[in-house]
């Protein structure tokens, strides 16, 4: 029901995919400094998506420096050595989850806490780090992930929620109920795996939140914050009955913005702040959750 699902069950790349793919490109050298980008329309051709998401990608990288400015109506250029920091790899303005998520599980032990409106977008992107637990490449000895949701049963939702008769809130809440209990479980058993297969000591803990949260935070390891807003639109969602036009948040096409302990004072601030928030919700206003 979360917006989330969208790129994934389409089988398109979002933006963030498609500048991922780009810059491993660049950084292994396939795509050279100096040479000029594919065009818009190669590029949406090959990634199976709108020439509208192939912009934003690029727009992220000229942004990050590793694109020159494009000369009117012509594909851009690899920036030149020097406006790549010398070859320095440029911080990015957004990262990938399962990319951060991969880089987390690399630890001994791994930490991730998560505020999200459902599981979905976590338990997709821990497909990366699984199979390089499962090809030996990376081996923690203990993970222990903590999420919150929303929430009780009976709770009304800020999203999603139709835009139409109060009675079609109640056939949409049990929907996204559901689907919130299924994606919840589907993670909770490919994590619980470990154990069995590597002998990994794992534990994964649900809590319910008394609110819709408008945003999206995940915590890895205590020393890293990935932040985005939920975004309201409307859409349509086929229920039971038929289509209902609803209100509803994209998550996974939300930039989710990175801040790392130890990358200067508003990073380390933002970080500590981040865990605080999500340790005070977890202890106080959150209330067990069962995924029935």
């Amino acid at each position: 029901m979360d917006g989330d699902s969208t790129a994934h069950n389409s089988g398109r790349h979002s933006f963030q995919n498609v500048a991922d793919v780009l810059r491993e490109r660049i950084r292994t050298g396939e795509l050279k400094a100096g040479e000029r980008m594919p065009t818009q329309a190669q590029l949406a051709e090959e990634f199976g998506v709108e020439r509208a998401t192939v912009r934003q990608a690029l727009r992220i990288m000229r942004d990050e420096g590793l694109l020159a400015d494009e000369s009117r109506g012509s594909p851009s250029r690899v920036a030149e050595p020097e406006a790549v920091r010398r070859g320095d790899a440029p911080e990015p303005l957004m990262v990938d989850l399962g990319t951060r998520l991969a880089e987390a599980f690399s630890a001994p032990e791994v930490r991730v806490d998560a505020v999200c409106l459902t599981a979905e977008p976590l338990m997709l992107a821990l497909g990366e780090p699984l199979r390089r637990i499962y090809e030996g490449a990376i081996r923690p000895s203990t993970v222990e992930v903590r999420i919150l949701l929303p929430g009780r049963p009976d709770m009304d939702l800020a999203f999603p929620s139709p835009r139409g008769a109060p009675q079609d809130d109640q056939l949409l809440h049990q929907s996204w109920l559901a689907q919130r209990n299924a994606q919840g479980q589907v993670l909770r058993h490919n994590l619980m795996a470990l154990r069995a297969t590597i002998g990994c000591d794992v534990n994964v803990t649900f809590r319910a939140l008394p609110f819709t949260p408008p945003v999206k935070l995940h915590l890895l390891n205590g020393s890293e914050a990935l932040f985005t807003y939920y975004r309201v639109m409307r859409r349509e969602e086929q229920i039971d009955d038929g289509p209902l036009e609803i209100y509803d948040v994209l998550g996974t096409n939300s930039l989710l913005f990175p801040f790392e302990s130890g990358r200067g004072q508003r990073d380390d601030a933002f970080v500590a702040q981040s865990q605080a928030w999500f340790d005070g919700l977890w202890d106080t206003i959150s209330s067990d959750l069962t995924l029935g």
